[in-house]
């Protein structure tokens, strides 16, 4: 039946034909205007509540939040989050926070906020992970603490820049609330030794020599008066005065006392009560707590049995290759014995000085870049420095990366470790290159400075919930080492495959020690029969995984799901895949946690086909 005559009742018109209705313009409008209200509106109290929720992260923490993530707005601010007050007050903010975003109306959001919504609601929900756990009670470790990061930043090389009279009065604010830090880290340990959550004796034995270099009776031979020593020209003369005072005032009265109590603290009472075992299965709650900082460091829900398991298998499957590579780098002995043949070859030790070293590096960081455009369709301008691991953390640290100021003061960093250069093998330089400088860690932490995000995504390459994307990445830039064209050369690829093999080895013995009750030694065992390390190299990597349970499990985790992602959409796109614009999709919304990775592939894709 067809009804012709249009009726008209009040404002609202609307025509009936073959039954369907057909509203008039001014509705349309009505309800175009209705929509865009709310989504303005929604996405308003997204914004506000991204912006409380980064502050409130800055403020609670704003050397790990804001400093160490480039971040320079509060480098005069330290924090005491270890304090156990501020953590409750923290954690009923995160609550608070939690209850808010879900007023939001997600469906109301345009696609790009439908992305921060989910992954500001994915941060609130990891900033509650450790509520129930006491990791406060821990507080120092030889690879992670206070005191130590404050004195790396001395130099003026790190996060924390020192070029301008304000800066050296922001970093002065900082030694002068250290010893507050340090009172409440004392107060910490002594509960931490009540209730049975200590640090491993060996822990205690290989952080005291750090800290015994720390203190000094003489203000003006402590590392700390370094800014002083290195006061640029163009600061006056008074400037110079004034702050030359200041500096040995409060390194005197302050911070050398306070470093001679937190020593003698170490070498008795908590040397004392220092554990023998070496994993969290150990302590109170510990198999939960692991599990926790699995979640955490990988962004799933995998067992340490699953892992385990994994590791197992990948350290078989790379070992494999170890017949087909000895040969060609002139090895003819069993191929499970290669690692350990290569790291005796002193062919493979070419240098004799620090800046050799460099130079080499800075060779490799040349041929990266000749390439990369090659690769990538998004690429920071934010640059790269090579510099030496600091003398104070040399023994312990490991090779690592600081990201770039947002406001470009200070450039990405990629820090190698060397501590003889005669004994340095170039073997695995190439794949350190792509790992810690880029494409790898530079890459990712200086575009997140450069593209439009909100804060809470921005500043967000430290964190301990966005491990599995930024090691996963920088991982996974290790295995382009072949469309780049190093792994032609036996020595790089080795290197390479060794380096793969050390993650994989990493996912067995980090869940040994912390869910199957390894001990120390066995690990360090398991390490050099696996990689070839010595025994010190051994010592010192299975030493950060005691205090760092979960973290190098990110890694392989990562790398096998950006890998998987990668062939997936090889597969579905075929003469359509665009490795450069997959890479535009992993790292062109910043740090994603695994899942939501997943699902912007999956979209972009479906776009595709």
């Amino acid at each position: 039946m067809s009804i012709k005559k249009v009726v008209q009742l009040s404002s609202l018109t609307f025509a009936l034909v073959s039954g369907a209705i057909i509203f008039a313009p001014d509705v349309y409008a009505t309800q175009t205007r209705a929509t865009q209200d709310n989504a303005s509106q929604a996405k308003k109290k997204l914004d506000q509540l991204a912006e409380a929720f980064y502050e409130s992260r800055t403020q609670f923490d704003p050397l790990l939040f804001a400093t160490i993530n480039g971040d320079n707005r509060y480098d005069n601010q330290l924090g005491i989050s270890i304090n156990p007050q501020q953590r409750a007050r923290q954690f009923a903010l995160m609550h608070k926070m939690q209850a808010q975003i879900k007023t939001i109306k997600r469906d109301q959001l345009g696609e790009k906020d439908q992305l921060n919504y989910d992954l500001l609601a994915y941060e609130i929900d990891s900033a509650l992970h450790f509520e129930h756990f006491p990791e406060h009670l821990l507080p120092l470790n030889q690879m992670d603490n206070v005191p130590s990061t404050l004195a790396n930043f001395a130099s003026g090389d790190g996060s924390q820049a020192l070029t301008t009279v304000p800066q050296y009065y922001a970093y002065l604010a900082r030694l002068n609330k250290l010893n507050l830090w340090i009172d409440q880290a004392i107060k910490n340990m002594r509960e931490g030794i009540r209730l049975g959550i200590v640090q491993p004796k060996a822990i205690t034995l290989a952080m005291l020599p750090q800290f015994k270099t720390l203190p000094n009776a003489n203000p003006e031979a402590s590392i700390f008066y370094t800014p002083i020593k290195n006061l640029p020209a163009s600061f006056s003369a008074a400037d110079k005065q004034k702050l030359s005072q200041l500096y040995i005032q409060v390194i005197s009265a302050k911070l050398t006392p306070s470093l001679q109590r937190l020593v003698h603290f170490l070498e008795t009472d908590y040397l004392k009560a220092g554990r023998e075992t070496s994993g969290y299965g150990a302590l109170p709650n510990g198999a939960a707590w692991y599990q926790m900082r699995i979640k955490d460091h990988t962004t799933t829900d995998l067992t340490p049995d699953q892992i385990h398991n994994l590791g197992l298998q990948e350290v078989a499957r790379i070992q494999e290759k170890w017949a087909e590579l000895g040969p060609k780098l002139g090895y003819t002995g069993p191929a499970i014995d290669l690692p350990q043949w290569v790291s005796t070859q002193e062919k493979f030790k070419s240098f004799n000085s620090d800046t050799e070293i460099l130079d080499a590096y800075r060779e490799i960081d040349k041929k990266v870049q000749a390439k990369l455009p090659s690769l990538f369709s998004l690429l920071p301008k934010g640059k790269l420095e090579l510099q030496l691991e600091p003398e104070l953390s040399r023994a312990t640290a490991s090779d690592h990366y600081t990201p770039p100021s947002a406001d470009g003061s200070h450039p990405g960093v990629f820090w190698p470790v060397v501590n003889d250069p005669k004994k340095y093998s170039r073997i695995g330089m190439v794949t350190l290159f792509l790992h810690e400088g880029q494409p790898g860690h530079h890459l990712h932490a200086a575009l997140l400075k450069e593209i439009k995000l909100p804060k809470y995504r921005k500043f967000n390459t430290e964190n301990l919930n966005s491990a599995a994307f930024t090691e996963g990445w920088a991982l996974y830039s290790e295995t382009l080492g072949h469309e780049l064209g190093f792994y032609d050369n036996p020595e790089s690829y080795f290197g390479h495959l060794n380096d793969e093999l050390m993650r994989a080895v990493r996912l067995v013995v980090d869940t040994g020690l912390h869910a199957k009750t390894w001990t120390r030694e066995e690990a360090i065992q398991y390490m050099q029969k696996n990689l070839g390390y010595n025994e010190a190299h051994a010592k010192n990597q299975i030493e950060r995984y005691m205090v760092l349970p979960g973290q190098a499990l990110s890694y392989k985790i990562g790398a096998r799901k950006i890998l998987e992602l990668r062939a997936r959409a090889e597969k579905a796109l075929g003469s359509q895949f665009s490795l450069a614009k997959f890479h535009e999709i992993v790292i062109g919304d910043g740090t994603l946690p695994m899942p939501i990775l997943e699902s912007q592939v999956d979209k972009w894709i479906a776009k595709g086909k």
